[in-house]
């Protein structure tokens, strides 16, 4: 089981905290929502949770709950910059469909 991060990704995470002053990572999950199923939840980390799974990849540490897991294991978390938009990103192998807007997706 695994959650990774692009270089992308991980130097936003890096950066962000840095500048925010605090946290020590990612949180990364799921809920239900949408057309399509689920939706990905994320947040910055500012403490453990007794239930976190923690995953470090590139120097980040990722918490995830283990309700969310089995539905983001093997989930890679990229940071993309189109024009004036940026936005983490996700690639999922557990994805079967996704919505049309790209908010939901199912497994």
């Amino acid at each position: 089981m695994t959650i990774s991060l692009t270089p992308a990704a991980a130097d936003r995470v890096k950066n962000f905290l840095e500048t925010r002053g605090q946290g020590i990572g990612l949180r990364l999950g799921v809920r239900k929502t949408g057309c399509s199923g689920f939706a990905y939840v994320i947040n910055y980390a500012d403490s453990t949770e007794p239930q976190d799974l923690i995953f470090e990849d590139r120097g980040v540490k990722v918490f995830v709950d283990p309700a969310s897991l089995p539905l983001i294991d093997g989930t890679e978390i990229d940071f993309v910059k189109q024009g004036l938009n940026e936005a983490f990103k996700f690639r999922n192998p557990n994805v079967k469909g996704e919505c049309g807007c790209g908010e939901s997706f199912s497994v």
